[in-house]
């Protein structure tokens, strides 16, 4: 629930709305002998039976105080949750050069930039990290991959691209507010390539956030891109080395706040990570420090790695609850009190529901958007500065959208995925005030099924927000939550409101595919459903 109305809540790019959708049911037959490409999966799995031992309570209150409350996050930006495109896909998604702009793509942004001013994204991922300059490709294209030179779980491959992929991001900002972040290739360090340094400063400017320096490096090693033995203190060493050469390289004009450092995701201990000190040693030179995480991985079925499965429907579970949230939350917590004593943004560079693309029937359900909306929001009472949604291409079950194949793009629309929705309705919680601070309330004595938050703004609490993981057709785990803020035993005068404007995020089921609402909202922009021949 929210309280808060943007003045215009839908902003359309050359096309109406409209509200069809296709039918969520399909037939298991169906789903067992789909072929085609994971973004259009039918797999709908079943809901988790209704909590029986205890059962849920049904009524129960919320006190807030005036003034504020105990830990309360610091103030909070409304683009918090953004978006993070790999690279070797940004063709598909943004357009094919600059005066090719995809409009669906422009939709999408402008939802966003209408609630909270302005939309945050990544182009990068492990992608980036070999990623070559050139000055022109065959045929006018802005990227090139070789897939004959494959490495890594995800077979990534090496890419080339051109500067219309920047001058494309650049009138996209112009269009949308977009600002991005990019990546600087870090499988070579002998010396870097600062081409993208050379190409993009001049190009977008201030639209430019930041550049990462190394994806997830703490895999490096696994990977076979450092040798055995490589580790935290030898990575802290290369970004002093990339430091210095930026100093020294009379190209690059902008030289300060500008690194994101470590990006790792959890091979590493994030704890021996800070004990290096590495936002203090280089604090003149980094834009943020960050993380990458996601709380499980579908790698073994994605890719054949010979690890034991992950049955889709045993794993759904862990999605509908607030305990997902807390647990992975947690190990970050010595990172965000970090970040804020050596004075710097603490960003989720990459996320979604399981790295490898995620699972068919829980990382295009509802679920999945409960999920991502209660995990955004558990960062950002954890003083998380921001938080990427990665976008994977059309063998990802976890986009937040999808375009369709390139060889039918003529007559196939896009696809909106849940987690788009939880991008969304963060916006609107959090407002374009950036004054925003969050706090989990531990509602209904903590029940893990129905986890709540309240976000201030200077002082007053301005929005509630309260979830319901459980699918209940029979209606009775809907439950009652009393708000009052002052009055009652709290020492300070009634201030509770007459009446809230309140909002729900709702589908069918937690196992729902489609006909999300919204505020009453089938369709956020002018988009279709890309349904799959097979």
């Amino acid at each position: 629930m929210t309280v808060y109305q943007p003045k215009n809540p839908q902003v359309i790019f050359g096309g109406s709305s409209s509200s069809e959708q296709p039918s969520g049911t399909v037939d298991a037959p169906a789903a067992a002998t789909y072929t085609g490409a994971a973004a259009y999966n039918p797999t709908v799995l079943q809901p988790p039976p209704v909590p029986s031992n205890p059962t849920v309570p049904t009524q129960f209150p919320v006190q807030l105080w005036s003034g504020g409350m105990a830990n309360l996050s610091m103030p909070l930006p409304g683009t918090f949750y953004g978006f993070s495109i790999e690279m070797s896909i940004s063709n598909h998604v943004l357009g094919k050069n600059s005066t090719f702009i995809s409009v669906p793509f422009l939709n999408l942004m402008a939802n966003i930039q209408e609630r909270v001013g302005g939309v945050h994204v990544r182009i990068g991922g492990n992608t980036q990290e070999s990623a070559e300059f050139v000055e022109s490709l065959p045929n006018n294209s802005i990227i090139a991959k070789d897939y004959a030179a494959v490495t890594g779980t995800t077979n990534t491959p090496p890419l080339q691209y051109t500067a219309e992929l920047l001058y494309m991001m650049s009138n996209i900002s112009s269009l949308a507010n977009v600002h991005w972040y990019l990546g600087i290739p870090f499988f070579n360090t002998t010396p870097f390539d600062l081409s993208i340094m050379h190409e993009a400063q001049p190009i977008l400017g201030d639209r430019l956030l930041g550049l990462q320096a190394g994806n997830e490096p703490d895999l490096y090693n696994a990977h076979g891109h450092r040798p055995e033995g490589y580790n935290q203190w030898n990575y802290f060493g290369e970004i002093g080395d990339l430091i210095n050469q930026v100093g020294n390289d009379t190209e690059v004009t902008q030289r300060n706040n500008l690194f994101i450092v470590p990006s790792i995701s959890l091979q590493w201990n994030p704890q021996d990570v800070w004990d290096t000190n590495i936002g203090q040693a280089y604090s003149a030179d980094l834009f943020a420090l960050s993380v990458e995480h996601y709380p499980t991985d579908n790698c073994a079925a994605q890719f054949n790695t010979g690890q034991p499965i992950r049955d889709p429907q045993a794993t759904f579970p862990q999605f509908l609850d607030h305990t997902s949230a807390l647990s992975n939350v947690g190990t970050f917590l010595s990172g965000t009190a970090y970040a804020q004593s050596v004075g710097k943004p603490f960003l989720m560079f990459e996320t979604n529901t399981a790295s490898c693309g995620g699972f068919a029937g829980i990382s295009d359900s509802y679920g999945a958007a409960l999920w991502a909306l209660d995990w955004g929001l558990t960062m950002a009472a954890s003083n998380f500065s921001g938080a990427l949604l990665h976008v994977g291409g059309a063998n990802a079950f976890y986009n937040p959208f999808t375009p369709p194949p390139t060889n039918q793009s003529t007559f196939r629309q896009w696809t909106v995925g849940p987690v788009y929705y939880s991008a969304l309705v963060m916006a609107e919680i959090l407002g374009p005030s950036n004054a925003s601070q969050v706090v989990d309330l531990g509602m209904n004595s903590g029940n893990i099924y129905t986890p709540g938050y309240v976000v201030y703004e200077n002082g007053n609490p301005t929005k509630v927000v309260l979830f319901n993981f459980v699918t209940d057709p029979s209606g009775n785990t809907d439950y009652t939550a009393s708000i009052s803020i002052g009055g009652g035993q709290t020492g300070q005068p009634n201030a509770s409101p007459s009446s809230v404007k309140v909002k729900y995020l709702a589908a069918d089921s937690v196992s729902a595919k489609y006909n999300f609402t919204w505020a009453g909202q089938v369709s956020l922009v002018s988009l279709m459903h890309y349904e799959h021949d097979n």
